[in-house]
């Protein structure tokens, strides 16, 4: 007999055959992907039997308590406006302000016009390779999710070309997501359960060449968390059965089920349907698997005792790992306080070493977790125990398989802060997903280190990059980073302590941004002894030293001030003969000019000369003045040139040239100078008897 096309969001055929074998459920599975994609219905030389009404036991009445929502995240994709379901009632958000990326597209009209309200939209994803939404359940990290991602082609694009592309959950695949099996107007979900180890869970849609990502709806569940959990592994739900149902009937979900699972009808021929108008409410029992009311007061038993009720399960690969959930209760009221004994058995075998046993009207759950089921056919079958007299019966199962996430993420308190900053900066670029991990999809303009068991940002380069405001405090998060570069951006203030406590910073490049106010001490030690390449040029007014502070009001300030204004007039008229000497020569001041002099040294002269800058005498706007020590024991005065010095090197070139050929003796004579680069330094004589400010103020030297 040919196959017997049915409709079905998932499944693509369903086939009957006559055999003389157990009456049995086959489920094939996709071998390219878990996806479920046909159930084959065996039937026997029985006759068929007759389906319950759509309602067995009356309209389906969600419980009080099966109604809260706490917790639920509920996305339409591409919604323009937040509502509320019409038949579940949970309320959906639109996802504007969710995620910046992507373009937001409506259903061809063309599409069946019975389709719910948060499949007529969706985003899709023609920019970059990875586009992510980011969802922070308020339980946090820890607990169990149940997450769901809804897809609906409609030919929104007007190609009748259904892509295929990879879902990723974190860091970690989840599934390939391939419609053509479904069609253009077939929704399709995928639900997995997962327990991040972080407070925000990303989802991630992967461009692999093959058409453009799209999604319809996204969906968080919170879960109770000792449920559904296979230690380091996440579940992908391959399907949850209401056995019993009129296959007519519709799916099963909230406001009945409390967590939002769905739950497909599924009777078989020769399965004999049963059902109770009582109760059976699961969440009135220690079972926290939940399994609504409605759906517990249906089920399936075989023909009589002898008669098992089997099922097949072809999964992916003989190297799935299938895990199955086996829910139970008992509707029948049996004489005489008789209890119904059951067997599980795998490819013959027990599935568990103890039988199952049905108290009326209470739910149970079963489940082994150890060792995992695997194969290449799998066969179950539920028969009556030894001396029991009642067949089989089976309310619900759910099968899943369990999904590796080899994938570490990057350091958590690195990914905090770069949110922060992505944030905080407003930065959109490639930054999706985890910053690091996958190294295919790392941001750019970051640099990670692979090192070590966990991956940590090590460089972050936002050169022109509009940023604007303080340089964030975020940064001082980052710990394992060796390189900052925030150059040319229009950030003000001062320069933060917290940059000198970055134990691993090397370079740190502040170049064309607005800062004011003085460099940090430590900062400028680190850069002394060699520890930091610091640039903090190009900024409009940075204070050249720490010394930046306002000085107290000393003893004799109209002094002090009228003499340096004398002091200032001389150096400008020996400045002006120096220059006027300089044109007359045809002489222009460069480096050049200077290089040609006989008195020059190397930094790492100047460094041993200084002792490493062991000792400050003074400072002042041109820099720090160490002391040092010629070879020949000549004690001489080191003026070094900040690094924050805007017009540090003309002075440089003019104060050279200057002493070079002005001397006198109220004048230091100048030894030598270094032009080495970015370092520049002048060495004078030392004067032993302090200088014209410590005499005035009446300071001591020592």
């Amino acid at each position: 007999m040919p196959p017997i096309q049915a409709k079905d969001d998932v499944f693509s055929t369903i086939s009957y055959f006559k055999l003389k074998e157990l009456p049995s459920l086959i489920l094939l599975f996709e071998q390219s992907s878990p996806t479920l994609i046909s159930v084959l219905l065996w039937n026997f030389n029985i006759p068929k039997v007759h389906y319950p009404t759509k309602e067995p036991h009356g309209p389906m009445q969600p419980k009080e308590n099966q109604l809260q929502q706490k917790g639920f995240i509920s996305i339409d994709c591409g919604s323009n406006e937040d509502y509320i379901d019409e038949h579940t009632k949970i309320p959906y958000i639109s996802d504007k302000g969710l995620i910046d990326t992507g373009i937001v597209k409506t259903v061809s009209p063309d599409s069946p016009g019975n389709i719910r309200q948060n499949a007529k939209n969706l985003r899709s994803f023609p920019q970059g390779t990875r586009n992510c939404y980011t969802l922070k359940p308020e339980q946090g990290k820890n607990n169990n999710y149940l997450i769901r991602a809804r897809f609906f082609y409609g030919n929104y694009d007007g190609k009748n070309q259904i892509p295929v592309f990879d879902l990723h959950l974190g860091v970690n695949e989840w599934k390939t997501v391939n419609l053509t099996n479904a069609g253009p107007n077939r929704i399709v979900h995928s639900d997995i359960i997962h327990v991040p180890l972080t407070d925000y869970i990303d989802v991630c849609l992967i461009n692999t060449g093959r058409g453009v990502p799209f999604i319809s709806s996204l969906e968080l569940r919170p879960l109770n968390s000792s449920i559904y959990r296979i230690p380091g592994k996440a579940l992908t739900k391959i399907r949850g059965y209401d056995v019993g149902r009129n296959p007519s009937d519709s799916d099963v979900r909230y406001p009945y089920d409390g967590y939002d699972r769905i739950w497909k009808p599924l009777l078989i021929d020769n399965w004999i349907p049963i059902a109770t108008s009582l109760t059976v409410y699961s969440l009135s029992t220690n079972n926290a698997y939940n399994i609504p009311d409605v759906v517990l007061r249906t089920a399936a038993k075989s023909q009589n005792s002898t008669t098992p009720l089997s099922l097949y399960l072809s999964p992916p690969d003989s190297l799935s790992q299938c895990y199955v959930y086996f829910h139970f209760a008992e509707i029948e009221k049996l004489e005489n306080g008789q209890q119904r004994e059951m067997t599980i058995l795998l490819n013959g075998e027990r599935y568990l070493t103890e039988s199952v046993r049905l108290d009326y009207l209470k739910p149970q759950t079963i489940l082994r977790t150890e060792p995992a089921i695997m194969g290449e056919r799998l066969h179950f079958s539920i028969i009556a125990a030894e001396g029991s007299k009642f067949p089989p019966i089976l309310n619900a199962v759910e099968i899943f398989v369990s999904k590796e996430l080899p994938n570490i993420t990057t350091a958590i308190e690195d990914v905090e802060a770069i949110m922060e900053i992505k944030t905080l900066y407003k930065l959109t670029r490639n930054w999706q997903g985890d910053p690091c991990v996958p190294r295919e999809y790392s941001w750019d303009g970051l640099h990670c280190s692979y090192n070590y068991s966990i991956p940590s940002i090590i460089s972050v380069n936002l050169s022109s990059s509009n940023l604007t405001g303080k340089i964030a405090t975020s940064f001082s998060n980052l710990k394992a980073i060796q390189s900052l570069d925030l150059s040319y951006n229009n950030l003000t203030g001062p320069l933060p302590e917290f940059l000198a406590q970055l134990p691993n910073l090397n370079t740190l490049d502040l170049r064309g941004n607005k800062f004011t106010g003085s460099i940090p001490e430590d900062l400028l030690q680190k850069y002394r002894d060699g520890k930091l390449a610091l640039r903090v040029n190009e900024n409009p007014d940075p204070c050249q030293s720490v010394a930046c502070k306002r000085r107290k009001k000393k003893e004799f300030v109209i002094p002090v001030v009228a003499l340096s204004a004398a002091v200032l007039l001389l150096l400008f008229i020996f400045s002006g003969l120096a220059i006027y000497k300089q044109k007359r020569h045809g002489g222009i001041v460069t480096k050049s000019n200077i290089r040609s002099k006989d008195q020059r040294y190397s930094y790492s002269e100047v460094m041993n000369i200084t002792n490493n800058f062991e000792t400050i005498i003074g400072g002042g706007g041109f820099g720090k003045v160490y002391l040092g020590k010629l070879k020949d024991e000549a004690r001489v005065a080191v003026k070094l040139l900040s690094p924050s010095s805007k017009q540090g090197y003309k002075e440089f070139q003019v104060e050279v040239q200057l002493l070079m050929i002005v001397h006198h003796r109220n004048l230091v004579s100048l030894v030598g100078y270094c032009d080495e680069d970015d370092q520049k330094a002048l060495l004078y004589e030392y004067m032993e008897n302090g200088d014209l400010h410590q005499h005035l103020s009446g300071q001591d030297l020592d």
